[in-house]
């Protein structure tokens, strides 16, 4: 017979799994819904979608959609990771959690696909120059390191035309290797664990992009076990 705590994460779990899913022809997809943005749910290389968020800046006194993203994981090396140190899932997504997939070089990789029209390469670099920068200072005591942060676009041509639907793929590789792609082509390739952490730390460490997006990367988390 199932626990009550066995039957909350199912419960959780299967609202993620049935979120915002519609087919697109042979292909299942999950669909950011303050877009409308899809996002397959399974790749070629066998990462799966663990969810979808939305990035939004103040610009001008306006909350202006920036891009919507899609986490994608090894599902199988994390369920490994997290079996290896937690043996009960918990009732739901904890910081011990977060900070496991955070430290770990489990592969992840986030799609962004531009949404805002007017965004332009140099914006890009700056946006995540901050970003980074803010995250790198908080996992290394403080201290900043804004020449680490900006390597990751910081060879991005200013030639390169963003559109509504253009593709940036960021990638964690084993080996805390950060891999960033602008539309299939690559950026950069920074090896760096202090670099690595920060970035996923963005998506889910404690003051994240998008929390309803955390919240689901974290039960999805939980279901792996």
């Amino acid at each position: 017979m199932a626990t009550s705590s066995e039957n909350t994460i199912a419960k959780a779990t299967q609202e993620v799994t049935n979120d915002e899913k519609e087919t697109n022809g042979t292909e299942e997809v999950a669909v950011e819904p303050k877009t409308g943005v899809s996002f397959p749910v399974k790749l070629d290389d066998g990462k799966q979608l663990n969810c979808v968020g939305l990035r939004k800046k103040s610009m001008f006194g306006l909350d202006i959609k920036v891009y919507s993203y899609g986490m994608y994981a090894d599902n199988e090396k994390l369920k490994d990771l997290l079996k290896s140190k937690i043996k009960k899932a918990p009732e739901k997504p904890t910081k011990e959690l977060y900070q496991m997939v955070i430290d770990s070089d489990v592969e992840i990789m986030v799609r962004l696909v531009i949404v805002y029209s007017s965004l332009t390469i140099s914006m890009v670099r700056k946006n995540f120059g901050e970003g980074l920068g803010a995250s790198t200072k908080k996992l290394n005591g403080g201290k900043k390191n804004d020449e680490l942060a900006n390597k990751v676009m910081g060879q991005a041509s200013d030639d390169i035309k963003l559109t509504p639907g253009s593709l940036i793929e960021i990638s964690r590789l084993p080996g805390f290797v950060l891999e960033t792609k602008v539309m299939g082509e690559v950026i950069s390739k920074v090896e760096s664990e202090l670099l690595c952490r920060a970035y996923i730390n963005m998506y889910i460490g404690d003051d994240p992009l998008d929390k309803d997006a955390k919240d689901k990367f974290g039960i999805s988390l939980i279901s792996l076990f």
